[in-house]
């Protein structure tokens, strides 16, 4: 019996794999579904343009380009996260109380984007 189960939740998991969408679809799917939320409430100019950004998607999306992109967006928030670690470290030093609580909220706040933009599988 046990090994039946776990040939099931194999055979789940490979299956699963096979359904996972490239980066592109997903974009697609996303834009698809923007559309569907903008015609339900009438929204003709954003219905527009989702349009016009899944053609683009549609002619012009590449797997690669779409991975290296977020790559960029990860470093770009590293740095981000760095230059807020320099600035609450700067608050420290002056000891304004203020100026460090709003320092350590940015830095939580750059941290958890970096953390969601890692998370990404692409």
């Amino acid at each position: 019996m046990k090994h039946r189960i776990i040939l099931a939740f194999g055979l789940l998991a490979i299956s699963s794999a096979a359904f996972a969408s490239s980066p592109c679809q997903e974009k697609e799917q996303s834009i698809q579904r923007e559309i569907k939320y903008a015609e339900k409430h009438n929204n003709q100019s954003r219905i527009d343009g989702l349009n016009k950004a899944l053609r683009e998607v549609k002619d012009h999306c590449s797997d690669s380009q779409v991975r290296a992109d977020h790559q960029k967006k990860i470093a770009e928030q590293k740095e981000e996260v760095a230059e807020r670690r320099h600035d609450l470290e700067e608050a420290k030093a002056k000891g304004d109380a203020g100026k460090i609580s709003k320092r350590e909220h940015k830095l939580t706040e750059a941290q958890d984007e970096l953390k969601a933009l890692e998370s990404r599988d692409y």
